[in-house]
């Protein structure tokens, strides 16, 4: 009798994929996912919208922070049931980028920075917490509850 060496083939982990799968098909994930995804935009493209290009520490950070956010959003909508392990980093993202400003630019911190960070992190550390928990839903379907009634007791 042989077996298989291919674990990617085995039916848990299958079975595991498939309800991912199912996860992020789900429309409010889609939803998440492509909210998530213009946020990430918005913050690499900010300091050209908001008008701080000229101050070169924070639009370095919100150029690659944004791209990341992006890339972790696209990650999360082509292949969810690889990817829900960093669903943690969205939200560690989003707040980094609510303090961003002052840890940067120190006192220095011009209002359109502040108010552009704060509102687009707040955003980010949302729709990030809605991811996890999109995948803890999924991983929670992993192990069913008991159900009440369903084992037999034995009494001597």
């Amino acid at each position: 009798m042989s077996h298989s060496t291919d674990i990617g083939q085995h039916p848990d982990i299958m079975q595991m994929r498939a309800r991912y799968e199912e996860a992020a098909a789900n429309p409010t994930a889609q939803l998440t996912d492509g909210l998530t995804l213009l946020a990430g935009i918005y913050l690499a493209v900010s300091p050209w919208i908001v008008g701080f290009r000229t101050l070169p520490n924070i639009t370095v950070n919100n150029l690659i922070t944004g791209i990341l956010v992006a890339l972790l959003a696209l990650g999360y909508s082509s292949a969810y049931g690889r990817t829900y392990g960093l669903a943690w980093v969205a939200p560690v993202i989003g707040v980094w980028t609510i303090i961003a400003p002052w840890v940067i630019s120190g006192p220095n911190a011009r209002l359109g920075v502040i108010i552009s960070n704060v509102v687009v992190g707040a955003i980010i550390l949302l729709l990030g917490l809605a991811n996890m928990s999109t995948g803890m839903t999924a991983a929670k379907r992993r192990t069913p509850p008991p159900r009440f009634g369903s084992e037999t007791t034995h009494t001597r």
